[in-house]
């Protein structure tokens, strides 16, 4: 009897009790809808103080303005779609999935700088989610772009601080340029050093332009460098001004640097051309100099 008399006055207590103004009773159709969960994305037109990584991590995304000192300035952010965006992981530089990504940020990087970016002292990189914003689908890829001390000594190069947007950059001449060098052989007649120096003083190299090779393999074949050897050399001929003909080989030698087998992968088909004299120097750039810049040598 107990349990029913204080069932029944609590009965009585709610129903002689009414619903303060506003209040409706229902508990849940008054909260508002949680918004989607969103993933990061960095931004455009910064720089950053640290050097390129291709992982880009949140706990270490601190950008600058680039006219603080800074190392690399993202010139864009673009969305992995396709076969790289539904991968299990984020692409790495050496996969064929980052291609895509590469020649948009390619496009994005000439457009930036005003011509090719490697016609001067700079160098590209595709940095990507970490594997844990990969993971809370994130797809984004960001086109970075530094500035180096050199371009074609391997293992010399070093970033440069720098206190100033890349943008237009490359639009007129600029100390970026690539110019001319003093070429140095090693024991094997390869090409050891190739240090830059202004045209007016000694040297025996001069670049001359950019290749852009086909889709294929890296080159590791003398048959394969040969290729390379002669499209170069074409352009030196249009540089210098002298007639594209059988002729040429005897009037210069040529240095062809792509890039190395990673960024060849990831989708760099890029090739700097240099010409070059084994026992001759010069003492200006050899542009429009024509016949008599680049005479015939037969011996």
């Amino acid at each position: 009897m107990t349990a029913v008399a204080v069932a029944g006055t609590a009965t009585l207590l709610l129903t002689g009790c009414g619903n303060p103004a506003g209040v409706d009773g229902d508990l849940a159709n008054g909260w508002a809808a949680f918004p989607e969960p969103k993933t990061f994305t960095p931004a455009a037109d910064v720089c950053h103080s640290a050097d390129f990584a291709e992982t880009a991590y949140l706990s270490s995304y601190n950008p600058v303005d680039c006219s603080a000192s800074h190392r690399v300035e993202t010139i864009f952010v673009g969305t992995l779609t396709g076969a790289a965006a539904e991968a299990k992981n984020p692409p790495t530089v050496s996969s064929t999935d980052i291609k895509p990504a590469y020649t948009e940020c390619d496009a994005k990087a000439k457009e930036f700088v005003g011509a090719d970016w490697r016609t001067g002292r700079l160098w590209l990189g595709v940095a990507v989610p970490s594997p844990q914003a990969w993971g809370g689908g994130a797809r984004w890829f960001r086109c970075d772009l530094t500035e180096e001390s050199t371009v074609e000594n391997d293992g010399d190069s070093e970033t440069v601080s720098r206190t100033a947007s890349l943008r237009d950059a490359l639009k007129a001449t600029s100390p970026l340029n690539l110019g001319c060098y003093a070429v140095k052989l090693n024991s094997s007649e390869r090409v050891d050093t190739m240090d830059p120096v202004e045209c007016t003083k000694e040297h025996n190299s001069e670049f001359v332009g950019v290749w852009t090779a086909p889709d294929g393999n890296y080159p590791s074949k003398d048959t394969d460098w040969n290729k390379f050897y002669s499209e170069c050399r074409t352009l030196v001929g249009r540089y210098v001004g002298v007639p594209l003909d059988n002729n040429l080989r005897y009037r210069t030698g040529v240095i062809a640097l792509p890039n190395g087998q990673s960024e060849w992968q990831a989708g760099n088909r890029g090739v700097r051309c240099y010409l070059w004299m084994a026992d001759k120097k010069f003492t200006r750039s050899l542009k429009g100099t024509g016949n008599n810049g680049l005479p015939i040598q037969y011996q």
